[in-house]
């Protein structure tokens, strides 16, 4: 490997934003803020929108397109009419 090319790679730790959940793991994300974990280690900061432990698709809250109150039948309902009447 050349030296002075790659990135460096280290532990940093990623807190979620909307539930306060930290995580660390290895990587190469430039950060300018440090967070100090409760261990004593002092680690660089990425702040994130939303993770596995708050985005609807990992946490089962989300909501099936089917079960919005009828509208992909109602959709599929009015485009079925357009299509016939073109016929």
């Amino acid at each position: 490997m050349k030296t002075g090319i790659h990135p460096e790679y280290r532990d940093v730790c990623f807190v979620d934003q909307s539930n306060g959940a930290k995580f660390v793991i290895p990587s190469t994300v430039q950060t300018r803020e440090t967070i100090k974990l409760e261990d004593g280690r002092e680690l660089p900061l990425m702040k994130l929108d939303t993770s596995s432990e708050s985005h609807a698709f990992y946490t089962g809250t989300q909501k099936s397109i089917d079960s919005l109150g009828g509208r992909v039948d109602k959709f599929r309902q009015k485009f079925a009419r357009a299509a016939a009447a073109r016929k």
